[in-house]
């Protein structure tokens, strides 16, 4: 039995049918064709799945579609800026962040709501937010230096 949902996802009305309990990551890959977020474990421990759920970072994995329902607003990475303009991503792009890339929108999404709750972090809160974030590549090192750029405590390469 399913339900009718409405979600203010990426700034659009949307209404999707799902069962209750359905995880919110369900209906935004599936029902919405959202591909940010990744599915990893399902669990809420890797971050693949992060999207901001009224400007907090969230695991979608582990919300379930009538909570995000209650929300005013839920970001995907597709809904930042279409253009790929938003400073984070801009960061990660200069810091040649991504292996794989499936980690990348967890890193995204939990930079971007850290920095948007503390716009002046040093180096050890940024290591700290992304803490729960895995990446199974790598690439740490240039992670954190997309992190660093994009709160201006470091400069990006031309």
């Amino acid at each position: 039995m399913t339900d009718s949902v409405f979600l203010m996802v990426n700034g659009e009305r949307r209404e999707v049918h799902a069962a209750p309990g359905t995880p919110l990551l369900t209906v935004l890959r599936n029902d919405l064709g959202l591909n940010g977020p990744k599915f990893g474990c399902g669990l809420g421990e890797c971050g693949a799945c992060t999207v901001l759920l009224d400007g907090k970072a969230a695991r979608s994995c582990v919300v379930r579609v009538e909570t995000a329902a209650a929300c005013e607003s839920v970001v995907t990475l597709e809904g930042l800026s279409p253009d790929g303009s938003d400073p984070v991503q801009q960061a990660f792009i200069k810091a040649q962040a991504a292996q794989c890339g499936y980690c990348l929108n967890g890193m995204v999404m939990t930079v971007k709501a850290f920095l948007d709750a503390v716009p002046d972090p040093d180096e050890a809160a940024l290591r700290e937010a992304l803490r729960y974030n895995l990446c199974r590549c790598g690439t740490h090192v240039e992670i954190m230096k997309a992190a660093c750029i994009a709160a201006g405590l470091v400069k990006g390469d031309p």
